[in-house]
């Protein structure tokens, strides 16, 4: 008897095969096998929106091949991923082989018995005991979650195809809208715009800098908290001679302790990670963008080594937490042992509590234990999720903080300057799981002491605005407000990035470009829903009742569709076209007529007012470097973007000479080997790699 075991990835399925004996037979369906066709609207709207799925050419092979296993095999068992796509993916494989479900809609499937040939099987974790159990408890696919992973589906396809040729013919062909990526670039958008509405206000702070009160004591400083009793907030001075008028006051006054204050205080371990902190945290710590870091942890998922990495739950087994508990027994000792399970509620809306949080399938596998099996960024991505998991269990990190009030009574009235301090007592979980933290000392100090004022130092500040987002903030405000589930944060910010409406500057925060700018506006002015953010945020949550089976996605489709439409259509007759060309005095060298400055997708560029008949196109001025091509000696290095819209740097004489490079070119040769000296950081290096003189960052 042979069993045809599916999963949807050929790493998944070399790692399952391992757990299994010689009468399985584990093989990969390469991700999904059927799909919406990409050049037609794929979605029957007058048909209760049934989709249109067609095998991709790219599939059609594979899906041969497992519809000759499928024949030959006497039992099927669908592995693919817990979530709503590896569902769907499974329901597709299903439908795809005919193994039994194929008259069925996922809309009208309820408890009918599939083939006693078929089981569904998931599993949090690709290990011999998760899988064992997983075969012990097959089930059958799970409707629910394929009707909501299709609605999205339909619901996305509806808005892009829909929307996008409306945003062609009222501004310039190429654009593209969507559901939930236009309110991640509006987010991005309305930032930028405060950020430019912001006017910077003027403070002051004023310090006060004490001599060692004792010898073998040391200085230290404390500011003005209050006046005459009141506190004074941040901005509470707010000019330069409200700050000298409070220094001259001072002038000759003695200063005492008021108070002194002593306390131990606790830091909590963060929970464990969930997608969007783990995305977050390795933006903040090691760099990774979000795709990188979800490329990374589906690595170290397929090949055994933590468990599922799509999960918005911060749930840990019983199992997992005993382990960790006598794992850190035996690595760093009792004391750093809790004597109780420590358990983390999930906030995140929508949260799915029967999934459990990302953690290491074996807590023992230190990160010392992986070095010779994960490449680098496998490596680092791996030691972050172990020791945040492992940090959970483990005892608060203890501090004696320290607060200090000192009294001044200058000639017209008197001050209360204020000083913190903290001292590490104990690191608990900080000592796998590091955060920074640094030893303030204040002097031993006692209440009534008379100290020795050394100087004031009044300063001068200024209000920030608020800081542009970075890939971290950015899904944590998606999150907060509920909007995307942990599948799609990445997708999300690699298509506002790919379709040109947000641009990442030199510090890796994002920008609107205009293009963002423009498509946003026109859509918060004519389609305010589609980028309303409690408006996305409900969507989800019916999304989320599909799922639940509470209720039927055609309904729910229909419920956006049929008003959005109607509003689609009076849009087309009275949306003026916007004008996006900007005259130039430059003149077609090709066929005579007047270049203008045109917003394409990528951009701003020149092309031939002659368009479609002359397709004559230049790059701006300012997208030129300045810089001659180390390869052709004749074109000029220019800035440009690539399909994707990431930026690289080209020669201009393309494509007779098709030189580029990622790194800024910075204008020197290297004096090694006459490479492109290139913008890496901080740092200048050779661009090649082979070079002796190239160095790593």
């Amino acid at each position: 008897m042979k069993t045809l075991v599916i999963v949807e990835s050929p790493t998944k399925a070399k790692t399952i095969s391992r757990f299994l004996g010689k009468d399985f037979i584990v093989e990969s369906s390469y991700g999904h096998i059927r799909d919406l066709p990409s050049s037609t609207l794929g979605v029957d709207v007058e048909h209760d929106f049934e989709p249109k799925y067609v095998v991709p050419r790219k599939a059609s092979a594979q899906v041969k091949k497992l519809k000759e296993l499928a024949k030959k095999a006497d039992e099927i068992i669908l592995a693919t991923d817990e979530d709503r796509e590896g569902e769907a993916i499974a329901w597709h494989l299903a439908q795809a082989l005919q193994l039994g479900t194929r008259n069925l809609k996922p809309e009208t499937q309820k408890a009918k018995k599939q083939d006693s040939g078929i089981k569904r099987i998931v599993f949090h974790e690709i290990t011999k005991k998760a899988i064992e159990h997983a075969l012990q408890h097959p089930r059958e696919i799970d409707t629910h979650l394929v009707d909501a992973q299709q609605a999205r589906r339909v619901l996305d396809r509806l808005v892009g195809y829909k929307l996008s040729p409306f945003l062609w013919k009222k501004i310039v062909r190429g654009l593209s809208a969507g559901r939930v990526q236009s309110v991640a670039v509006r987010l991005v958008v309305d930032r930028e715009r405060e950020i430019e509405k912001f006017k910077p206000q003027e403070y002051w702070s004023i310090a006060a800098h004490f001599d060692p009160p004792a010898p073998g004591e040391h200085e230290f400083t404390a500011f003005l908290a209050k006046e005459n009793g009141k506190q004074l907030d941040k901005i509470a001075v707010t000019s330069q001679k409200q700050a000298e008028d409070i220094v001259a006051d001072l002038t000759g006054a003695s200063y005492a302790v008021q108070s002194v204050e002593k306390k131990e205080t606790k830091r909590t371990p963060l929970p464990p990670f969930i997608t969007s902190t783990l995305q977050q945290a390795a933006s903040q710590r090691l760099g990774y963008g979000a795709r990188q870091t979800m490329r990374l942890a589906q690595q170290l998922y397929e090949t055994g080594l933590i468990t599922y990495m799509r999960t918005d739950s911060v749930n840990l087994s019983a199992d997992a937490i005993s382990a960790a508990h006598d794992y850190i027994v035996s690595a760093f000792g009792s004391s750093y042992a809790l004597g109780y399970a420590r358990t983390y509620k999930t906030k995140s809306k929508g949260a799915q509590e029967a999934h459990e949080a990302i953690r290491p399938t074996d807590v023992t596998r230190a990160p010392q234990d992986t070095k010779q099996k994960l490449d680098a960024q496998q490596q680092k991505v791996y030691q972050l999720i172990w020791q945040r998991f492992l940090a959970t269990q483990m005892p608060e990190a203890l501090f004696d903080a320290t607060a200090v009030d000192i009294e001044s009574k200058g000639n017209r009235n008197s001050y209360i300057f204020h000083a913190t301090g903290s001292v590490l007592l104990f690191d608990g979980f900080l000592k796998v799981y590091p955060i920074k933290t640094e030893d303030m000392l204040l002097p031993e100090l006692v209440k009534g002491q008379k100290l020795s004022l050394h100087k004031l130092e009044p300063k001068q500040h200024f209000t920030e605005p608020p800081p542009r987002y970075s890939e971290a903030s950015l899904i944590k405000m998606l999150e907060k407000n509920g909007i995307g589930r942990p599948s799609t944060y990445a997708p999300i910010l690699g298509a506002i990035q790919e379709r040109n409406y947000v641009q990442k500057n030199e510090t890796k925060r994002f920008q609107p470009t205009e293009m963002g700018l423009t498509v946003t506006d026109m859509l918060v002015e004519h389609f305010p829903d589609i980028v309303n953010i409690m408006f996305t945020a409900e969507m989800e949550e019916k999304l989320d009742h599909i799922a639940e089976g509470k209720t039927k996605w055609i309904p729910t489709i229909r419920a956006f569709y049929e008003p959005f439409e109607k509003h689609l259509e009076t849009k087309y007759k009275t949306v003026e076209k916007q004008t996006v060309e900007e005259t130039t005095n430059e003149i077609c060298e090709k066929c005579g007529k007047s270049m203008v400055v045109k917003n394409g997708r990528f951009g701003k560029f020149i092309a031939c007012s002659g368009f479609p008949e002359c397709r004559n196109t230049k790059q701006l001025p300012e997208n030129t470097l300045g810089i001659k091509c180390p390869s052709c000696k004749e074109g000029d290095l220019i800035q440009r973007r690539s399909k994707r819209g990431k930026v690289f740097y080209g020669c201009g004489a393309y494509p007779k000479c098709n030189f580029a490079l990622w790194d800024r070119p910075a204008g020197d040769t290297c004096p090694t080997c006459g490479s492109m000296m290139v913008e890496k950081g901080k740092n200048i290096i050779c661009s090649n790699k082979e070079c002796a003189s190239y160095k790593k960052e």
